[in-house]
């Protein structure tokens, strides 16, 4: 292997070129950016794909794909290819061509590349798979809530306030914003002002139970079972560690108190061998 094979295999030098490809890419989309950026994706996309040639032939086609990593890169670099080859070389018309260049937009998902460098990733994503199996069940809970909330709240003030609840999936939209505590009192305070003022009552008593149920209980029963399970694995090796060393604790206290036994036993006998009759 030549020295540019052994640079692509150097992940800090591919961690450059990511951070380097997610900034043009930032750039690119500014209506003031020079027309030669466009240029510079095309060269990235031939860079990451001697990446994946120099993988490929030093760890195998088997162990490549293998990886979750490669996969996303792999599948990445295919779909640029297949846009760059087809807009080198013209194969498609015009109008076709607008799609195959609109899918390279995929290109952005270069930059997802960089949690890979993230230190102990793996760790961090096995905590949130444990966390979402954990969890789940109250999520499918929330879910059926905001589903029920929605249709009861759609029927109830569809009318009154249509640019909220005008369908079930406004209202599904709604809820949801009230449940995020995010400016929920816009809304019963709407409804409030375009009804009588018994009724404007009792619809800002039902907007604090449905804040109260899934906002404050929901939302906040979700994350704290989400937060346990992400860090349940080191409470457990903590426990662990803290058996073992009381384990080891109690264990030197029973050496400790075997050896004075036998030392005052010693001591007894050495008085008595002096002195018999003193112990006596």
């Amino acid at each position: 292997m030549g020295v540019l094979g052994k640079l692509f295999l150097n992940e800090k030098f591919i961690l450059i070129l990511i951070m380097v490809n997610a900034a043009l890419i930032f750039f690119q989309e500014f209506d003031q950016a020079p027309h030669w950026l466009e240029y510079t994706d095309n060269i990235f996309t031939l860079l990451f794909a001697y990446e994946m040639f120099v993988k490929i032939r030093t760890y195998g086609s088997d162990n490549y794909w293998r990886d979750a990593w490669n996969r996303l890169d792999g599948t990445l670099v295919i779909i640029a290819l297949f846009a760059f080859v087809l807009e080198l070389f013209r194969l498609v018309n015009e109008d076709t061509l607008q799609i195959v260049l609109a899918i390279r937009v995929l290109r952005v998902f270069k930059s997802f590349r960089l949690i890979k460098f993230v230190p102990n990733i793996k760790g961090i994503i096995a905590g949130v798979k444990r966390a979402m199996k954990s969890s789940y069940i109250v999520i499918m809970a929330f879910a059926l809530l905001l589903f029920i909330s929605s249709i009861l709240t759609c029927a109830i003030f569809k009318e009154i306030a249509p640019e909220y609840f005008n369908t079930p999936l406004d209202s599904m939209y709604s809820v949801f914003r009230i449940f995020s505590v995010e400016g929920w009192t816009d809304i019963p305070d709407l409804i409030a002002s375009r009804t009588s003022p018994i009724a404007g009552f009792f619809t800002k008593v039902y907007f604090v139970v449905l804040l109260f149920a899934g906002g404050i209980l929901g939302m906040s029963l979700i994350n704290s079972i989400f937060v346990d399970a992400m860090i349940s694995p080191n409470s457990d090796k903590l426990e662990a560690k803290i058996e073992i060393l009381t384990e080891k604790l109690e264990i030197l206290i029973r050496h400790v108190q075997c050896g004075s036994v036998a030392g005052d036993h010693i001591e007894d006998q050495e008085v008595e061998k002096d002195d018999p009759g003193l112990l006596g």
